[in-house]
């Protein structure tokens, strides 16, 4: 994997935004995937939507081509590590978005999100966001 999607930029392919599905099928299989973090963020959007059955298809649909990859130990130290750094400097970010890119982080490979004014306080992460030509 070279590229792991954030929350947001999964849910912008899901409903078909032109320019994330553009960069996504630039990609060959096997370099884009996604955090078990985010695909817990996704199966509970899914669960709490009004349509929980097409948003549970919609979902399958989108996973079928990517990489997922479990939050492992390395993840979880990394994790401590950001955290710490982020308190230190009294700028935190919420909880699971700080788990992701701290998965993407330790794993050394880039973060697409939009959520870039946030994940920008995270030393060393490499990000992207493909909502932007």
């Amino acid at each position: 994997m070279k590229w792991m999607l954030d929350t947001d930029t999964c849910i912008a392919i899901i409903k078909k935004h032109p320019v994330a599905l553009k960069k996504l099928r630039g990609k060959s299989i096997g370099q884009v995937g996604l955090s078990s973090i985010t695909l817990g963020e996704l199966a509970f959007g899914a669960h709490k939507s009004s349509r929980p059955k097409d948003a549970h298809s919609a979902l399958s649909e989108f996973l079928l081509a990517l990489d997922i990859t479990a939050f492992d130990e390395d993840a979880a130290l990394r994790y401590g590590e950001v955290r710490a750094s982020l308190a230190r400097r009294g700028k935190p970010i919420g909880p699971l978005d700080t788990l992701i890119a701290s998965h993407a982080h330790a794993l050394d490979v880039i973060l697409v999100t939009h959520n870039k004014r946030e994940i920008a306080r995270i030393d060393g992460l490499r990000f992207e966001d493909w909502t932007e030509t």
